[in-house]
């Protein structure tokens, strides 16, 4: 039995939203795991930050799924979706580099101190979201009534 390709599109869509729903619950772990239990420490620790940073690595996933499941089969991507996927990709980054950047060197703490999440930058990790949801935006296939 062959599946139209209604339910092909609509089962990509569910399958990125899930993937995003999954990343979403690890990056709230990340950012609050009082919410789990599982609260060791009184800063956003290394550990956490890793987990935050894979959680929003894991959402990106699953919205570049379900949006690209989302496009027509014949629909080439525009000079704007292409963009906004190179934006948040750059959103990623920005957020990744910026919530390790005591691990890197470029953060509040000096090295022998742990690292954690500091103000500075969690403005930056914000500042990366805020690129991601901006790129999506752009992402979105446009569609063409004519």
């Amino acid at each position: 039995m062959k599946q139209s390709k209604s339910q092909s599109l609509k089962k990509g869509v569910r399958v990125g939203l899930l993937i995003a729903a999954l990343g979403f619950l690890i990056f709230i772990l990340g950012v609050e795991p009082d919410l789990f239990r599982l609260n060791r420490s009184p800063v956003i620790g290394f550990a956490q930050i890793t987990v935050l940073s894979f959680g929003l690595a894991i959402m990106c996933l699953g919205g570049y799924i379900s949006l690209n499941a989302s496009r027509p089969a014949a629909h080439e991507r525009s000079l704007v979706e292409d963009v906004g996927l190179r934006l948040v990709a750059t959103g990623y980054l920005v957020s990744f580099i910026s919530a390790l950047a005591d691990v890197f060197g470029l953060g509040t703490q000096s090295w022998p101190a742990l690292p954690f999440l500091g103000p500075s930058q969690a403005i930056g990790v914000m500042a990366g979201e805020i690129l991601i949801a901006i790129g999506f935006i752009m992402f979105i296939p446009k569609r063409n009534d004519s």
